[in-house]
């Protein structure tokens, strides 16, 4: 527990990271439930790979070209409003897909999936910098950035039992009601500090002495603070490294069970084992180099910059592991490279997502936030595309896998030269207009 002026600091705040991290792991259990029931699909309205590739991809079409409204909005209308909204949507969302009838209904409730969820990763980054200080945020972000990677050590299995039991319906009838039991569940609990009457006046002061994010508007016209960032390297760093981690982990995030019964000739439920492994590391990394390592570090009195620049870095680097995949039809080696790739990955996560409440000026965090994951899932967008196609002129996995460690390195390469040292972003302040004179 930590102390603030000889005092135990109550923990409220951890409770709210808790709450966050429960909206990601359901969010992204409501992504994957496609994915485990694709080989049902597939049969029931016979789709090819190339089909299965665009409905995989429907979803980041939407919610891509939504992060930057949504940013803007979120950063307009605040955490509360727009995580309330868009906890309400994921459940209608998915309620929709549950009774679609074909190809084209399943491809536009996944569109309306993407649209609903579109400002989910943003809220839990501009909340968390609220709610923590500087020196805990990486393990605050770790936690709803590894609740991502947990939801496919029991999302996958949980969603492949209601498939194989129940039939594929009923996969996204349970994450339907798990949205909708999320919803309430925010709209009871979630305030942001200076709001929330159960946050003592010792852990408000501990946050915000802290280097919390001021909350509120910037003042700023969403337009102009838009403008000031896309012309900043900052972000644009930022923005690439991401994106090149999001094509990998979107191209496992959906291929991974396709993947293991194709190639390997595994079942559904025996595919859904084997898939957990490799996201039970993710997890494992995710909390404890990517959130508490680097707590530690920077507590420890180590330069805060350069901690999580080597962490960001070394972790990409790790996931260059997914070459090992391409040179081996073993399972047990497959899930190796995999889990190395994908542990490493995990690892710089966290950091990634900590960084637009660590760099951005007042009021801007959800607009970093929406610009990075705008690039970011148009890369998850492409993944499964590029995949499918692949997979259906060659029949093998381990170009899709070469290609995704080569957009790794390009990457790597623009955390090192293009984002810099993690510092804030200057204010950008406005030009005011001239009254004119009294006459």
């Amino acid at each position: 527990m930590a102390i603030f002026l000889g005092k135990r600091i109550p923990n409220r705040r951890w409770g709210i990271g808790s709450l966050l991290g429960i909206g990601v792991l359901i969010n992204y259990i409501d992504r994957i439930s496609l994915s485990v029931a694709a080989p049902q699909i597939k049969e029931a309205f016979n789709l090819g790979p190339v089909e299965l590739g665009l409905l995989f991809s429907a979803f980041f079409w939407s919610y891509a070209l939504l992060q930057i409204p949504a940013g803007v909005i979120l950063d307009r209308f605040g955490v509360t409003k727009v995580g309330r909204w868009g906890a309400f949507l994921w459940g209608t969302a998915a309620t929709i897909t549950a009774f679609a009838s074909g190809f084209g209904g399943i491809f536009a409730a996944r569109v309306m999936l993407g649209i609903a969820e579109a400002p989910g990763f943003p809220v839990s980054s501009k909340a968390t910098g609220y709610w923590f200080p500087r020196k805990e945020r990486g393990l605050a972000t770790a936690i709803f950035d590894a609740a991502a990677k947990f939801s496919n050590v029991i999302g996958v299995p949980l969603v492949a039992f209601s498939v194989v039991a129940l039939g594929w319906r009923w996969g996204f009838g349970m994450t339907a009601m798990l949205s909708f039991l999320y919803f309430i569940a925010f709209f009871i609990f979630y305030r942001d500090p200076s709001q929330d009457t159960k946050l003592s006046q010792l852990e408000y002061a501990y946050i915000k002495e802290g280097g919390a994010t001021l909350e509120g508007p910037s003042g700023v016209s969403p337009m102009g603070m838009l403008s000031h960032l896309l012309r900043n390297a900052k972000v644009w760093g930022l923005t690439i490294g991401f994106a090149a981690y999001g094509y990998s982990f979107y191209l496992f995030l959906t291929w991974l069970p396709g993947y293991l019964v194709q190639t390997m000739h595994m079942s559904i439920l025996k595919s859904a084992g084997y898939a957990a492994i490799p996201w039970a590391v993710a997890t494992a990394t995710d909390l404890f180099v990517g959130g508490w390592l680097i707590d530690h570090l920077i507590s420890n009195g180590r330069d805060e910059s350069k901690v999580r620049k080597a962490v960001l870095i070394v972790g990409m680097l790790f996931g260059l592991a997914v070459f090992g995949a391409t040179q081996t039809t073993d399972p047990a080696w497959a899930i190796f490279w995999i889990s190395v790739a994908l542990g490493g990955l995990a690892s710089a996560a966290p950091v990634g997502w900590s960084l637009p409440s660590l760099i951005a000026p007042k009021g801007g965090v959800g607009t970093i936030g929406g610009i990075m994951n705008f690039v970011n899932n148009l890369m998850g967008a492409a993944a499964p595309i590029v995949t499918g196609i692949i997979v259906g002129a060659t029949n093998s996995f381990a170009n899709a896998f070469f290609v995704a460690g080569v957009i790794l390195v390009i990457g790597i390469i623009s955390f090192v030269f293009v984002l810099g040292k993690i510092e804030p972003i200057p204010d950008i302040i406005e030009p005011s207009v001239p009254r004119p004179a009294a006459v």
